[in-house]
């Protein structure tokens, strides 16, 4: 049994290969990039955060309330998300610190986890934490953070700053009017590069509950009429440029599957007809979203923003939490994915367009290196997407580089995206991948697959130069 207050100490060779002789490449590689800037060009960090520079509240709010990882977990071991803060609203003191004293008392939950390897290093290498979260070290690590998060070195664009972020992307709806990166903008005195993300994904559902009143809100919003088919269309392209003129770079996509069958131009208005009527059936509504999806591709061939997409998930999967809580608190759940008949139609009209840039994701791993890979080593558009949402973790990420690598090279992948509304998290993540990634390079400089400063090289390449080549950063 560890005792009460063991010490939290990170090692640093943590994720590094067991291996004495790789592992001391490794740590060569590691060492190169591990002070290199921060690129993020996927996240939900809220840009008011940064615009406003508000303090942090309370440990809780900042470190758990928002990090669905770490709430699933707990909710798998019976612990109710209210009690975590989730759905609460401003929390009291005395609540906050409760769920902390939660988190605390689950800690062997997370062994084994990446959500342990974010956790403790946010604890220990921003707050300066030497103990080990447990319930009998609880108070005194929440009192530790609190007393951090008075202080403005803890703000967020102190934070921003120490992080070493170069490029924040945010995910926005599309009728935002994004207020607060206007903010950043236009004050003087922030220097950092917060993008907005345009997100449609409500838009195209014409079965969805909400996409009558939604419709109606973007024509307000655009000031285009959205009675028909061609107005819609219309009133999506000048959101898209809204979101441009206030420095996007991407769109983000994501709904059960890709396929991206296209309609006739006459069925399309059709069946949305049918949808502004409340008459579209499933089906109807699913063929038209397939077609929309596509339509999304050529505006991106168009615009020149990058076309992401994040699909595969089954949203809400537990109705109850989802009536209870709403979405984004851990009751996702991957499905199976095809990926190389549903998305030919796309690529055969815009796979080689120029400028045309189609990152794919997934939570499917087996696609990895039976069609991500080989669709990202034929076409020009199309980039392997890093482990996203379940995948980012230490064993998937090693096993996408193997699985995309032979196929697609390192040039023609992501790099690492965080994907996370836990605002201190970034660094972790990002380190833990640098770290994987020297790793994994490591082993081809043992195996004379690679010299060394070709391994530097591209270790720097995956941190810098493709996702800012990716996301036209």
């Amino acid at each position: 049994m560890p005792p009460a207050t063991a010490v939290l100490q990170l090692h640093p060779d943590r994720l590094l290969p067991a291996d004495p002789e790789v592992r001391a490449i490794a740590r060569r590689l590691h060492a190169s990039v591990a002070d290199l800037p921060v690129v993020s060009p996927h996240g939900h960090v809220p840009a008011a955060w940064l615009a406003d520079d508000t303090p942090f509240v309370d440990p809780t709010s900042l470190l758990v309330t928002p990090d669905h990882y770490v709430n699933r977990l707990l909710h798998a071991h019976g612990v109710e998300l209210s009690a975590l803060g989730v759905g609460q609203g401003p929390l009291e003191e005395e609540q906050s610190r409760a769920a902390f004293r939660t988190v605390c008392a689950h800690w062997d939950v997370f062994r084994g986890t990446p959500v342990r390897y974010w956790f403790e290093s946010q604890l220990a290498d921003i707050f300066g934490v030497e103990v080990r979260p447990s319930a009998a070290t609880a108070d005194a690590v929440y009192d530790q953070v609190a007393a951090c998060l008075v202080r403005p070195e803890f703000r967020p664009r102190a934070l921003h700053d120490r992080f070493g972020i170069t490029v924040l992307a945010t995910t926005d709806d599309p009728c935002d009017d994004l207020a607060a990166h206007r903010r950043l903008t236009d004050d003087p005195s922030w220097t950092g590069r917060v993008v907005p993300t345009f997100r449609p994904d409500r838009y195209l559902e014409a079965a969805g509950p909400t996409w009558n009143a939604d419709l109606d809100r973007l024509a307000a919003v655009s000031g285009v009429d959205t009675g028909d088919y061609a107005g819609f269309i219309e009133a999506l392209e000048d959101r898209r440029r809204h979101f441009r003129a206030h420095g996007a770079v991407s769109t983000d996509h994501s709904h059960p599957d890709v396929r991206t069958d296209v309609l006739e131009p006459a069925e399309a208005a059709r069946l949305f007809t049918l949808g502004r009527r409340g008459e579209i059936t499933a089906e109807e509504a699913t063929a038209l979203r397939r077609h929309l999806l596509a339509e999304m591709a050529r505006m991106s061939v168009e615009d020149g923003l990058v076309m992401t997409l994040h699909p595969g998930i089954r949203r809400n999967h537990h109705t109850p939490t989802f009536e209870r809580y709403g979405a984004d608190v851990g009751s996702d759940i991957p499905v199976a994915l095809e990926l190389t008949d549903a998305l030919r139609p796309l690529l055969s009209r815009y796979g080689t367009a120029a400028g045309f840039h189609l990152v794919l994701f997934t939570v499917d791993e087996t696609v990895f290196s039976r069609e991500i890979a080989p669709l990202a080593g034929f076409y020009p558009s199309v980039f392997a997407g890093a482990p996203w949402w379940f995948l980012d973790a230490p064993e998937a990420i090693r096993r996408y580089r193997g699985a995309v690598t032979e196929s697609a090279g390192f040039a023609k992948t992501s790099g690492f995206i965080d994907d996370t509304r836990a605002f201190c998290s970034i660094p972790a993540r990002h380190d833990m991948s640098r770290r994987l990634d020297a790793g994994y390079l490591a082993g081809l400089v043992a195996e004379h697959r690679l010299d060394e400063d070709e391994a530097l090289e591209t270790a720097h390449d995956l941190v810098v130069t493709i996702p800012e080549r990716t996301f036209k950063l």
